[in-house]
């Protein structure tokens, strides 16, 4: 089993050959336009469009938490929304963080990785605004992507 590769730089711009999936934590709530996200709308249209028409279409579709939908975003190049965090700020329930969300999320990721024999990139899922820690997100990747043979590397963005 291999670990985690950590590099700076901008997730959006995955390093390597083949095919890539770029993964990212999501709301429940339909809300798009603070952190990670930005950057995605920046490259690419298609990602925020498909995620506000899959919760605006909600009632007939599996948009909740530990959902996970893919948008193509180049030959070689798909983005995974992951619905991983309950609204968007800290309140009387703690941080927005959803970790079993963000766990089972990482199953239809996996498997779409093996499908399209893509490797994973991400920032740090669920550790901005969702306010997660790292210390308990990084054990669920090494067991739903790691485990299966899936390369994964995680960007820490230069600010």
């Amino acid at each position: 089993m291999s670990e985690i590769t950590y590099v700076r730089g901008d997730a959006t711009v995955p390093l390597g050959r083949g095919v890539k999936l770029i993964a990212h934590v999501c709301n429940d709530i339909g809300g798009w336009g603070k952190g990670f996200v930005l950057a995605l709308s920046n490259r690419w249209p298609e990602p925020e469009a498909a995620y506000r028409r899959w919760h605006r279409e909600r009632a007939g579709n599996d948009f909740g938490l530990g959902a996970t939908q893919f948008v193509e975003v180049g030959r070689y190049v798909w983005v995974a929304n992951m619905i991983g965090q309950r609204g968007t700020r800290t309140g009387s329930k703690g941080v927005p963080v959803r970790y079993e969300a963000i766990d089972a999320a990482l199953v239809p990721l996996a498997e779409k990785a093996v499908e399209v024999g893509a490797s994973v990139h991400m920032p740090r899922i669920g550790c901005g605004l969702a306010g997660g820690k790292w210390s308990r997100v990084e054990p669920l990747i090494t067991e739903r992507l790691l485990k299966k043979g899936i390369a994964v590397t995680v960007y820490d963005h230069d600010s």
